[in-house]
C-alpha cells in the first residue's frame, strides 16, 4: 500500500510517499497525485517511508522525470530510504534523478540555508 501525503507552499508541492511503489493501483495513484501538479515549479518526491519499489516503480520515476522535464517542472527526490537508494544506484538512475536530503532541497529551492533552516519545510 502506497500513502501520499501533499504539502503545497506557493509554487512548490512536497509529496511525501509511505509505503511501496509497485505496479498497479500505487503507481497509478503516485503518478495521478503528481500529473494533478502540472501548474507547479517544483515537486519534491519525499521518498524517505518508502519500504519497497519494483520495475513498474522504477518506471514510474523516469516517466515523471520525463514528464516533469517537458513541461519545466524540477523534480526532485530527497532523503530516500536504503532500498530505494540502492535500487537507484544498482540501475544507474541515480546520475539521472535530482536526488538530495531534504535540508539541501529546500535550501536550493529557496536559495538561503539561513531562511531555510527557518523554514517550515525543513
Amino acid at each position: 500500500m502506497l500513502t501520499l501525503d501533499v504539502e503545497k507552499q506557493k509554487d512548490v508541492v512536497i509529496v511525501r510517499c509511505t509505503g511501496r511503489i509497485v505496479r498497479g493501483e500505487e503507481v497509478c495513484k503516485l503518478k495521478n497525485t503528481v500529473l494533478a501538479e502540472s501548474d507547479t515549479r517544483i515537486v519534491v518526491l519525499d521518498l524517505s517511508d518508502v519500504t519497497s519499489m519494483d520495475a513498474g516503480g522504477l518506471s514510474a520515476l523516469v516517466s515523471l522525470h520525463h514528464w516533469s522535464r517537458s513541461r519545466g517542472i524540477q523534480l526532485k527526490f530527497v532523503n530516500p530510504s536504503d532500498f530505494v537508494r540502492e535500487t537507484l544506484d544498482r540501475t544507474k538512475l541515480s546520475s539521472v534523478f535530482d536526488i538530495s536530503s531534504f535540508h539541501d532541497a529546500c535550501v536550493a529551492i529557496v536559495g538561503s540555508g539561513e531562511f531555510a533552516a527557518k523554514s517550515a519545510c525543513c
